[in-house]
């Protein structure tokens, strides 16, 4: 869940923004028009009870105050030349209606019926009420409504097929009779109260979705697009300082930000290379002074002060070559190919091979790799070498995923303290009270394989072996 509310790529917040937007915009919308259809609804539905309440006063008057001998006359006429829009009859008593579920379009009618009906006839008895056309009775009878003749029902009323909420209203008569005037309103879907989201909204809003999902996701596709192809030149300079530039090309922006991509991967080689002169130039101009003072140091009559001072230049002498293989070791500059990796430590295996005392087992798969096979054979044959010089038994497993090639060095050395080791990756750094049987090495091993490591897209751990020696452990990336 977490996935979908914080996308990893930017692709991915573009396209959740526009949604959570759309929705948000799309309940905002339904929720203003929705009120607004609502509040129209009722007040169409209060004016229209308003001008009912006066033409069913004006019906109950004119009733009224017929003689009683005459209204059946009157309403048999009425009811065969449809010559009004209620349903009237006089009938004994007063009809029981069926209870049907309300609302409040219906209250405020029914209200509105009553203070008008009280307002034109004054304070009376009166009983107003909805029923369906299937429920209604009528006359003293109580027939249903259906079986009444069709011209009767249907002129009063106006609708057909009778199929819409009927309002009823009784009111006493003189004499003990009841006045039953039913009608149906012009609008009678709108006492119906309506649903905020009904099927015909809900397919707008998905239609909507959809195309907003749609053009999002080519939209947001094609302007990311640079930044892509940025990532990608990006991880190619660390792999390859002689990548070609980015195309300087687009909208303003983007061309303002290929062009300083471009200077900084040319300051960057300009840098690189300005380091491999100086220390090409160093390491060439103390060649000469330590071979002449080896020379004189020869020449010393005391063996104790030749000895020291030769020691102290062969010292120098391996700083200055250690200096040499750094840079070289850095270099990165050969073109990335396919590599049998199985193949490489197996070679690296016989080349080390010489070094009496050690086991080395290799297990495992590793399969091919895409990497600089000189860069990576040096990374390699550092680490085991340098198991190889502090063990006496080297286990190297190989492990291969869909996304990653792992290489697991193993021995049964002294091991590195764990305080000492992200110290042992920077350079000219060497533990010998705790790490060595011998001396020697210029301390740049672990320099170098981390840099190669990572100059793949891969890293370097350091943790203690099942034996209480080293786990040297490699993972490289399989595309990169």
């Amino acid at each position: 869940m977490k996935r979908w509310w914080r996308p990893r790529t930017l692709r991915g917040r573009f396209v959740l923004i526009m949604l959570l937007g759309v929705l948000g915009a799309q309940v905002a919308s339904y929720g203003i028009w929705s009120w607004q259809e609502n509040r129209e609804r009722l007040m169409r539905l209060d004016t229209l009870s308003r001008h009912l309440a006066e033409s069913l006063a004006a019906t109950v008057r004119y009733f009224s105050s017929l003689p009683y001998e005459y209204r059946h006359i009157v309403l048999d006429q009425l009811r065969d030349m449809g010559g009004t829009r209620f349903f009237v009859s006089v009938n004994d008593h007063r009809i029981a209606l069926p209870s049907t579920p309300g609302g409040s379009a219906r209250e405020m009618v029914a209200t509105n019926l009553r203070d008008g009906l009280v307002q034109e006839l004054g304070q009376r008895e009166m009983y107003i009420g909805f029923s369906r056309p299937s429920d209604l009775r009528v006359f003293n009878n109580e027939v249903p409504l259906a079986e009444l003749p069709a011209h009767w029902a249907h002129r009063s009323l106006a609708i057909r097929p009778l199929s819409t909420p009927i309002l009823v209203v009784q009111m006493p008569l003189e004499g003990g009779n009841w006045l039953f005037v039913a009608t149906s309103l012009p609008m009678a879907e709108s006492l119906e109260d309506a649903t905020w989201l009904s099927g015909d909204r809900l397919f707008v809003s998905i239609a909507v979705l959809l195309t907003v999902i749609a053009l999002s996701l080519w939209g947001i596709r094609w302007s990311t697009r640079p930044l892509s192809i940025l990532a990608k030149a990006a991880r190619r300079l660390g792999d390859d300082l002689e990548s070609p530039p980015l195309a300087e090309r687009g909208p303003r922006e983007l061309r303002d930000t290929a062009m300083a991509f471009n200077r900084m991967s040319e300051r960057i080689r300009h840098q690189v290379e300005e380091r491999e002169r100086l220390f090409s130039a160093i390491s060439h101009d103390l060649k000469t002074p330590i071979t002449r003072l080896r020379l004189r140091a020869e020449m010393l009559d005391s063996s104790t002060q030749r000895e020291a001072f030769i020691r102290s230049l062969d010292e120098m002498d391996q700083l200055v070559k250690g200096a040499l293989a750094s840079v070289k070791g850095l270099d990165l500059h050969e073109t990335t190919s396919a590599i049998d990796v199985d193949a490489l430590v197996k070679d690296i295996m016989e080349d080390l091979a010489v070094h009496e005392g050690t086991s080395i087992h290799l297990e495992g798969h590793a399969g091919w790799l895409s990497a600089k096979p000189l860069a990576l054979k040096r990374c390699l044959a550092n680490l085991i070498e340098n198991a190889i010089f502090y063990a006496q038994r080297v286990d190297i497993a190989l492990h291969r995923n869909y996304e990653h090639i792992a290489i697991c060095i193993n021995d049964d050395g002294p091991g590195i303290p764990q305080a000492q080791r992200e110290r042992v990756f920077e350079p000219f750094v060497r533990l010998e009270p705790s790490r060595s049987r011998h001396t020697g090495g210029s301390g740049l091993g672990l320099a170098i394989a981390r840099h190669i490591v990572r100059a793949h897209g891969g890293e370097i751990y350091l943790n203690e072996s099942i034996a209480g020696g080293l786990n040297v452990r490699l993972s490289l990336p399989l595309a990169h």
